[in-house]
């Protein structure tokens, strides 16, 4: 039996994948103006505006650079080079004192994918990137981009963790392997990011299939996070996760500030700043940089909850 989620999802990520579509959309002033409430902008000034009005209404916001394809070390070097320019940037708008804007990097965009030295080049393009934010008083999370380098990934965290013990981890909850990962990650000073999962279909053997089992898995891992001893930072925008997990963090004593909710930037922010609001610390993640990754990026975000759509349509939605 087909499942009507699931298929409305791949055709979403396939229209992501078709330039004929994207340039209607882009052609289209409704079309275009609903998908980019979900990025910031182009360059760095549009980024530190979108952080910078965040701190203002008491949100805290990771920023993340939608760079060109990495296909050879030049590419990784400009991708790098584009962090450390907002590093610097947030921090002459004075917005990372105490980690209250950090950066979220891609290991793809920094490249690994590179044939020749790949793994090494990240590595070293990500140490510098913590180097910067360390100068800086911030911090930096390291996405988690499909569940085929989930090892791959936590190596690299690892090693950032040697010399940079705030280095965030991400972590997948559609799969089954993530309790475990939840479990080895709970320690002290170790923040970790746990996302409901990719848009992308995954085989039965390594994913929880169907939104109940996705969610119930989420759950169990919220579960391990909060009960331990690191930072949790739980990304979601469903209404009941975030009402659990606060319930468990009550039932834990977790004071606020020891935990964090997450969510996208354009995504229901009246519900943000409604959290913020009651005391709940609340992180945005903000995409910015080339406009032609801005149909793609906007594209998975709808794949992901379709549901939300409808706030991306809805006159007089505020951006951040």
């Amino acid at each position: 039996m087909i499942d009507p989620s699931a298929a409305l999802r791949q055709g979403l990520l396939g229209l992501g994948r078709s330039d004929s579509v994207r340039r209607a959309v882009e052609r289209t002033p409704v079309s275009r103006s609903a998908l980019l409430r979900l990025v910031a902008g182009e360059d760095v000034v549009a980024g530190v505006g979108a952080a910078t009005g965040l701190l203002a209404t008491g949100r805290l916001a990771t920023l993340s650079h939608l760079g060109e394809e990495t296909v050879d070390v030049a590419q990784a070097s400009r991708n790098r080079d584009a962090h450390l320019a907002m590093l610097t940037a947030l921090r002459e708008a004075g917005a990372t004192d105490g980690g209250a804007a950090e950066l979220s990097i891609k290991l793809s965009a920094l490249g690994r994918g590179l044939p020749e030295d790949g793994e090494k080049i990240a590595l070293d393009n990500a140490r510098q990137i913590c180097e910067a934010a360390a100068a800086a008083g911030t911090t930096v999370t390291v996405d988690m981009e499909h569940r085929t380098v989930v090892d791959a990934t936590l190596e690299v965290v690892r090693d950032l963790r040697a010399d940079f013990p705030w280095v965030g981890a991400v972590l997948l909850a559609d799969l089954r392997r993530t309790e475990a990962d939840c479990r080895d990650l709970a320690t002290p000073g170790s923040r970790v990011r746990l996302c409901k999962g990719s848009a992308v279909s995954q085989p039965g053997s390594v994913a929880y299939q169907g939104k109940q089992e996705v969610r119930l898995s989420y759950v169990r891992c919220a579960k391990i996070l909060l009960e331990g001893e690191g930072h949790p930072m739980l990304a979601t925008h469903d209404a009941d996760l975030v009402d659990i997990a606060r319930s468990i963090a009550d039932k834990e004593l977790r004071s606020p500030e020891s935990f964090e909710v997450q969510m996208f930037f354009g995504i229901r922010p009246e519900e943000q700043l409604r959290l913020a609001r009651a005391g709940v610390t609340v992180r945005v993640y903000v995409p910015y940089g080339d406009r032609s990754r801005w149909y793609r990026y906007a594209m998975h975000r709808i794949a992901e909850r379709p549901a939300d759509t409808r706030f991306l349509f809805r006159s007089g939605t505020t951006k951040g």
